[in-house]
């Protein structure tokens, strides 16, 4: 399949490949870049923002710039350059805001990646490319509501090393603003938005109910 390279990707998977790689040679600056509770709460908001262009390793930053490339397009060719920016920076923030919201307490906690601004880019695809299929046989729509599901069950259980509230964050950011950008959708796509919704409810009522 041949997809498109839009420019504003270039310039994004860049920027991802330049810093990580910078962070993978540098440990100190990757430390003092990186998303990390007590860093933030004496004063370092750059890191809800730095850290999204850091990586663990490089199959952590290929996993997440092969997963922007498939999608991006989608996007760039549906809302614009503006609207992919508008969704990345979204799914970076709320990504970053989800996980300081559940960790603000664990001064000690870090995290790094683009997965939650990434995150916000496949939901926002998905959205606009109602026939897109993912690995070519699951509906788009069946991977964003599973995955979401997924995504609050490795919320509640904490038993692995991956920051599944970045993800969940930056999934909401994508399908919000892409909504925002196009509300046709809602009219257009009413049960599937309707089913995507549901993740985001059952958030709020487990939260609400301190079950995660």
């Amino acid at each position: 399949m041949n997809i498109p390279l839009d420019i504003v990707t270039i310039v994004v998977v860049l920027s991802c490949v330049i810093v990580s790689i910078k962070g993978f040679k540098d440990l100190t600056f990757f430390n003092n870049f990186k998303f990390w509770i007590a860093g933030i709460q004496n004063g370092e908001q750059y890191r809800f923002f730095t850290s999204a262009f850091l990586h663990a390793n490089v199959q952590h930053l290929a996993f997440n710039m092969i997963t922007l490339y498939f999608f991006a397009h989608y996007v760039v060719q549906n809302i614009g350059t503006t609207g992919f920016i508008a969704v990345y920076l979204a799914g970076l923030f709320a990504g970053n805001g989800l996980s300081y919201l559940f960790h603000k307490n664990e001064y000690h906690y870090s995290s790094i990646g683009a997965s939650g601004a990434v995150m916000g880019i496949v939901y926002s695809g998905i959205l606009l490319e109602p026939d897109l299929y993912i690995y070519g046989i699951v509906p788009g729509y069946v991977f964003a509501i599973g995955y979401l599901f997924y995504t609050l069950y490795g919320m509640k259980k904490r038993n692995d090393n991956i920051g599944h509230d970045a993800h969940f964050g930056g999934a909401v950011a994508g399908f919000i603003v892409t909504i925002a950008y196009n509300y046709q959708i809602v009219f257009d796509q009413t049960l599937t938005v309707g089913l995507m919704t549901l993740p985001i409810i059952a958030l709020f009522v487990m939260k609400k109910l301190r079950y995660i």
